[in-house]
């Protein structure tokens, strides 16, 4: 089966009624975990997005302390998927403050990580790369925020 694209599903939309429109989005939450979570950020989160982000962190805080530390190789895959479930997060908000917030956040919490990342040289890796990616994303911003987001870069 092919699928549409957004066009045609944005016509097809438009001659739903609203119950209809529920009925498709209760189900499509059904079959997916991530759609179902983009569908509670869009509901409840939306209007609150420091809120948001404070949840976000916690979540980050949570799995860093569940860090498996009996390796080089588990460190790295642990933070590696710490990473991705921010990219997750963000990917849902599509803000670039909270973007380059929650990955400066990932960065501070990676760079007091024990033990120290300077010892393993793939998680120095991602931690360089994250920090590039963020400096990039700061300078689309507005200047204000471009200065205090390159302030809290230079920190780290």
């Amino acid at each position: 089966m092919k699928s549409a694209t957004i066009k045609q599903l944005k016509m097809e939309l438009q001659d739903r009624s609203p119950k209809e429109i529920m009925d498709l989005c209760l189900r499509l939450s059904r079959f997916k975990k991530e759609n179902k979570e983009l569908l509670t950020y869009l509901l409840f989160e939306f209007s609150d997005e420091q809120m948001y982000i404070e949840s976000v962190k916690a979540e980050i805080d949570e799995r860093f302390e569940l860090v498996n530390k009996k390796s080089p190789y588990f460190i790295k895959k642990s933070i590696r998927t710490i990473l991705n479930h921010t990219n997750k997060y963000i990917r849902y908000s599509q803000n670039k403050e909270t973007e380059i917030e929650l990955l400066i956040y990932f960065c501070q919490k990676l760079k007091v990580f024990s033990p120290p990342i300077h010892r393993n040289k793939k998680v120095l890796n991602i931690y360089n790369r994250v920090i590039e990616s963020c400096k990039k994303k700061t300078s689309l911003l507005h200047e204000d925020l471009q200065y205090d987001y390159t302030r809290l870069l230079e920190d780290l």
